[in-house]
């Protein structure tokens, strides 16, 4: 079922999912939470399907907010429930005055008692604390990834980190997280150094060398490779490598010194399985944080040295006084 609605306010939104919930004779307490996506219109079919799939998991009530340029205000809405749809979707459509002052019209809307997350598929606010939509939720989602320079974005995002923030770059590296602490188990050996390879602009890449840094006390270094996505991670250690390689994005080569290779599936995952992923969990990501701001850190000494670098050169090509008087003069 699906109820257009134009030139709507929150009160009529309200009204109709509550009367669509009686003709579909689906009540809402098995909602869990409400899932606030804000996006555009060219974001908007991918964000939709990637929320309703993922709802299949964690059902809920999913409010699209797609955001359009003009200065005549307007709020349009279409309520999609019953017939296949997971939990409740409303789109709403916002533009002119109304939508500089979004959370009006989305606070009315969610459930009441239970959480709010927040999801921006593409461009996310510089300061989210003072976002309207973002004060909502308690957990608060974006995605350097789809950003033109996804690390300068990811930097931004963690110089003003707030609990309860994470980043789908993140999330990606679950698996290669695990598997690589699971190798240490195995073979506890010092780690010397790591290697991360990926192509360039890969911000999980970062946050894994960030995370490898803050966890090992250890130099990361990055390298480019054709891709997709991470190729490989490689810990050095006396006895030799302890090594994870991907060249295929399906399939990984998983070697310990002295043990024989193993192959382990290692597929990257789509935006759905990483949605699905972050709903499971309400609290704050403390090792998300503690990798971001040791990102921060990185990038702050490495400024640091640069310019002790580009003084100590600009001192050492002054020519001495003694240099420049003359020869009589010495």
């Amino acid at each position: 079922m699906i109820i257009s609605l134009t030139n709507t306010t929150s009160a009529k939104i309200s009204a109709e999912l509550l009367q669509a919930r009686r003709s579909a004779g689906g009540p809402s307490q098995g909602m869990v939470l409400t899932l606030i996506i804000v996006c555009d219109e060219s974001e908007y079919p991918s964000a939709k399907k990637a929320s309703m799939a993922a709802s299949r998991e964690h059902p809920s009530r999913i409010l699209l907010v797609v955001t359009a340029s003009g200065r005549r205000a307007s709020l349009d809405a279409e309520v999609h429930i019953g017939e296949g749809t997971p939990g409740e979707v409303v789109v709403i459509r916002m533009r002119g005055a109304v939508a500089a002052h979004p959370a009006s019209v989305i606070r009315p809307l969610l459930l009441p008692d239970s959480p709010v997350v927040i999801w921006w598929p593409g461009k996310a606010p510089n300061n989210r604390a003072a976002d309207e939509l973002a004060q909502l939720a308690m957990r608060r989602l974006t995605d350097a990834a789809s950003s033109a320079r996804p690390l300068t974005a990811l930097k931004a995002r963690a110089a003003d980190y707030i609990p309860g923030d994470t980043d789908l770059s993140w999330t990606r590296l679950t698996p290669w997280r695990a598997l690589l602490a699971a190798a240490l188990d195995q073979y506890p050996a010092k780690i010397r150094s790591a290697i991360i390879e990926s192509e360039r602009g890969n911000p999980s890449a970062d946050l894994l060398a960030a995370w490898l840094r803050s966890r090992l006390k250890v130099e990361a270094i990055r390298e480019s490779s054709d891709g997709p996505g991470l190729t490989a991670v490689r810990m050095r250690t006396a006895a030799g490598d302890i090594a994870i390689t991907r060249p295929d994005g399906l399939l990984a080569s998983y070697t310990v010194p002295g043990q024989p290779e193993r192959l382990v599936a290692l597929k990257r995952r789509d935006i759905t399985e990483l949605i699905s992923e972050e709903l499971r969990r309400m609290d704050d990501d403390e090792i998300y944080e503690r990798t971001v701001k040791s990102l921060l850190d990185a990038k702050t000494s490495a400024t640091a040295k640069s310019r002790a670098k580009k003084t100590t050169g600009r001192k050492s090509a002054r020519t001495p006084k003694t240099a420049r008087q003359p020869a009589g003069r010495r």
